[in-house]
């Protein structure tokens, strides 16, 4: 089965930048105006996973709560700390989770639309 989580926004290009720049994952692939959307894949390439993110003419006002987050999980320590020092080289601000669990393992950030984002630490080796 493959998974995919799709999201609306108002600014397509901050999203790209944010999850492939800072997070390092990929452009799978995009669409332009179909039925007034725009959109984009993002993921890592033979994932059975992505990321869909669209923009229309309407706009939206999505309001995110602090346990509605995306959890990435590293495989390496290497890969942990690259995306931590893009994080700081960004000058992206952590947040404090409203669960201590990822507070010890791992960091949380929100995306370009406010939506929070845990970086763990768990898996890596």
């Amino acid at each position: 089965m493959i998974f995919r989580v799709a999201r609306h926004t108002n600014d397509l290009k901050p999203i790209i930048f944010f999850y492939t720049a800072i997070l390092e994952l990929e452009v799978l692939g995009s669409f332009e105006n179909h039925d007034d959307y725009d959109g984009v894949f993002i993921g890592k390439l033979n994932s059975e996973w992505h990321l869909e993110f669209t923009v229309s003419s309407k706009k939206v006002n999505t309001v995110f709560d602090e346990e509605d987050a995306l959890v990435f999980y590293p495989r390496t320590i290497k890969e942990y700390e690259r995306v931590l020092g893009n994080l700081v080289r960004h000058k992206i601000k952590f947040e404090k989770a409203l669960n201590p669990y990822w507070n010890l393992n791992g960091v949380m950030i929100l995306d370009p639309d406010g939506h929070p984002v845990i970086v763990s630490n768990l898996n890596v080796q």
